[in-house]
């Protein structure tokens, strides 16, 4: 039976996270906790997710138990991100961290972090996105070097970063693939004039609307065909579900940074 530590508890992730422990049969939650400060310290964590009562109290993020979860659950937001590190690095606790629009400070912080805990990291726990991801590296093979490449992301009106990290994650795959630099071929949008379209760029579209989980597409168009990969979520459990799957697989492994590809033995 694998504990989990589920930071964030009040927020979207959190509490969906709450729930996806109790329906598993192989974790139990440790503990969840809140920012410092926060109203729900106290509250019922079961409650707190919308669920029948558990009987284990929403803790403070500074009064953690250290003894009571295997691994740490972290979907927080990025300025959280130290803190959280410095505990479970602290506290000898592997991670599974699913925050996303992290900059390359923070990305720097998780893999020195790495060098004492396992980490999984990965910008979208979906086994269906991660597939797409593997997918994505097999169309750039096979006619990325001929092929406009084009990525649109859509969300809901409250997500805070953009593209998604998954977005970027996508692009990433891509780009390696192709033997390109992301951060030099990105275009983020297009207005004006333009001008023809570079070939070797990778364009990114975000749309912010609603109630959207999470959509993706990537585009891989040629004169006369095109190839367009999609994933849609109708429900934050799957991403809960991947983060679950991940906890189980990290609890043992020696310090490391790992993918969800790997949680997953993709290609």
């Amino acid at each position: 039976m694998t504990k989990i530590g589920v930071l964030g508890a009040n927020g979207r992730m959190g509490r969906v996270l709450i729930d996806a422990c109790y329906q598993h049969t192989d974790v139990s939650l440790g503990f969840a906790s809140v920012r410092t400060g926060s109203s729900l310290v106290g509250i019922d964590a079961g409650e707190l997710s919308g669920i029948a009562k558990q009987y284990i109290k929403v803790c403070d993020a500074q009064n953690q138990p250290t003894g009571i979860a295997d691994v740490i659950v972290d979907f927080t937001l990025p300025e959280a991100l130290q803190a959280n590190i410095e505990w479970c690095v602290n506290n000898k606790k592997a991670m599974v961290i699913g925050t996303t629009g992290l900059s390359a400070d923070e990305l720097a912080m998780i893999d020195q972090a790495a060098k004492s805990i396992p980490i999984v990291f990965a910008a979208n726990y979906s086994v269906g996105v991660n597939l797409l991801l593997s997918l994505a590296r097999q169309a750039s093979a096979v006619m990325g070097k001929d092929a406009d490449i084009e990525i649109i992301e859509a969300h809901h009106r409250f997500k805070k970063d953009a593209p998604s990290g998954t977005a970027v994650a996508i692009g990433q795959v891509i780009a390696d693939e192709l033997g390109r630099d992301l951060s030099k071929c990105a275009i983020y949008g297009r207005e004006g004039a333009t001008g023809e379209r570079d070939r070797e760029s990778i364009g990114f579209c975000t749309i912010r609307a609603g109630d959207i989980v999470g959509e993706h597409t990537a585009i891989f168009a040629t004169i006369g065909e095109r190839i367009e990969l999609t994933h849609k979520a109708s429900s934050r459990l799957t991403f809960a579900n991947g983060a679950i799957t991940a906890a189980i697989w990290v609890k043992n492994k020696p310090p490391g940074l790992y993918s969800m590809q790997q949680v997953l033995s993709l290609p």
